[in-house]
């Protein structure tokens, strides 16, 4: 069997054994004795986490950004990978004779997760003013539901969108974009470039719906699996983008009925 064939049927199989490997290390992390930390709520006021914020200076800011991006860039492995198998098929595909087919293609994958990890850095920082300014207004104590609302409602508005539906047709075209980004003369650095610009393209098509897992809970891998079969349907399946529009329905009435129950 041909070199290149051997590679296409074990690069594939090693991305989804690292998705999954990426499942079991959130379900079990999740069921641990740390399990808390997946929150990042005030986790870190108690226990081994409270330690090490004594110890370092300024620990709480530091060691709970850097649980924040383990357990995120867990999340967009588990979540998100998934969701770009077609792109990894097709650039596969064009590098399969290449002696550094493995760099490039490791160096895509590393474009795509570090766009999904600076957003999450900047959603996490945004999220922690957020609920350090609720906490200054007494009007918003017991309120908190508001913020889920809004949250519900803006991820549901956002399916109705132009920049949804464009970003979503170039995650469902993974061939004619990659044809129009690749050229092959530097291909590590264009892989990486590449990856960078999917990414773009799949945070401007999903970043609603995953503000969703603050307020469900980065802990909640139920809600998570939801979340990634929803977004792998939009983008892989034939019928998917009818999806987008039913399910930004289903959200808007599910902020108006949390409303509705705290009026």
């Amino acid at each position: 069997m041909p070199a290149a064939a051997r590679h296409r049927r074990i690069f594939l199989p090693v991305l989804g054994a690292m998705v999954l490997l990426a499942w079991i290390t959130l379900w079990l992390w999740a069921r641990s004795p740390y399990g808390r930390y997946l929150d990042h709520g005030d986790a870190l006021s108690s226990g081994p986490g409270a330690g090490l914020c004594r110890a370092i200076p300024g620990g709480s800011p530091v060691l709970q950004a850097l649980l924040y991006a383990l357990s995120w860039t867990l999340m967009i492995m588990a979540m998100m990978l998934p969701t770009t198998l077609s792109l990894f098929g097709v650039v596969e595909r064009i590098v399969a004779g290449r002696p550094d087919r493995l760099r490039v293609l490791c160096l895509l994958s590393i474009g795509y997760v570090a766009v999904w990890s600076a957003f999450g850095l900047l959603a996490h920082g945004l999220h922690t003013l957020l609920l350090d300014g609720v906490a200054r207004l007494p009007a918003m104590l017991g309120n908190g539901w508001l913020i889920g609302a809004a949250t519900l409602a803006l991820a549901g508005a956002f399916q109705f969108s132009k920049l949804k539906y464009r970003c979503l047709e170039q995650c469902r075209a993974p061939l004619g974009f990659v044809i129009g980004h690749w050229r092959g003369r530097a291909a590590g650095r264009e892989a990486f470039v590449l990856g960078l610009h999917h990414g773009l393209f799949c945070v401007g098509c999903c970043w609603a719906l995953m503000l969703l897992m603050f307020v469900v809970g980065a802990g909640s891998l139920g809600w998570m699996l939801v979340l990634a079969c929803v977004m792998a349907v939009e983008k892989n399946i034939a019928w998917g983008q009818r999806l987008s529009a039913p399910l930004g329905a289903a959200l808007l009435v599910w902020s108006a009925l949390l409303v509705a129950a705290h009026a």
